[in-house]
């Protein structure tokens, strides 16, 4: 038992007769994507931990493997639940991504909840966002996409009020031909339409490994 939980595997033993006959080494196999979203995520400024049901022996394992450094092993649901209050209540933004019922009530609580598509009905209602893809890369390029969005909303309402702060009193005093108004809203317009346009030029990990 202590070889496979040490080896990031769950031991389950199988007894008859009252006596141990065996032990069956159960392992889920991490995605070969995972160690490379954990570091994106470490890019984007963000902090990983592994939050899981599993003794602390394979989570750990699993955590090396890909890169993490904090692991909160061997909690119940609930016990998922009071792990994400408490970062919250450490003034700190959780994002939860988790695709099993034993995942719903800390996605709830969460402040963005993130459910795998490949995962249970309950994640997913609980879920704020769902992902397509089944691929931990997958919550990379959903906040990566989100920052990029919130970034180009606040550039065009930097250049919207900047325009109006800009145009309004010239044209209360008169100073500023209906003409040359009317075109500089148009060309306001065309601005936020193209400024939002860049957006379809986003590129996620699924497209980067395309051949």
């Amino acid at each position: 038992m202590a070889t496979a939980e040490a080896a990031g595997r769950t031991a389950v033993v199988v007894a008859w007769d009252g006596r141990a006959r065996g032990v069956l080494a159960v392992a889920d196999v991490v995605k070969p994507t995972s160690r490379e979203a954990v570091a994106a995520l470490r890019r984007l400024g963000l902090t990983p931990v592994l939050l899981t049901g599993d003794n602390a022996t394979v989570a750990k394992a699993v955590a090396a493997e890909v890169g993490i450094d904090e692991v909160v092993a061997g909690v119940l649901p609930a016990g998922k639940v009071d792990v994400v209050k408490r970062l919250q209540d450490e003034g700190k933004v959780v994002a939860m991504v988790g695709d099993g019922v034993n995942d719903a009530a800390a996605l709830a609580q969460s402040d963005l909840g993130l459910a795998m598509g490949t995962g249970t009905d309950v994640a997913i209602e609980a879920a704020d966002l769902t992902l397509v893809r089944g691929d931990l890369t997958a919550a990379v390029d959903a906040i990566r996409l989100s920052r990029r969005t919130l970034r180009t909303i606040k550039g065009n309402l930097f250049w919207a009020f900047a325009y109006n702060v800009a145009a309004l009193p010239l044209a209360a005093a008169g100073l500023l031909n209906p003409m040359i108004a009317g075109g500089a809203m148009a060309l306001s317009s065309v601005f936020v339409v193209s400024n939002s346009l860049r957006l379809r030029g986003f590129t996620g990990y699924a497209a980067r490994s395309r051949p």
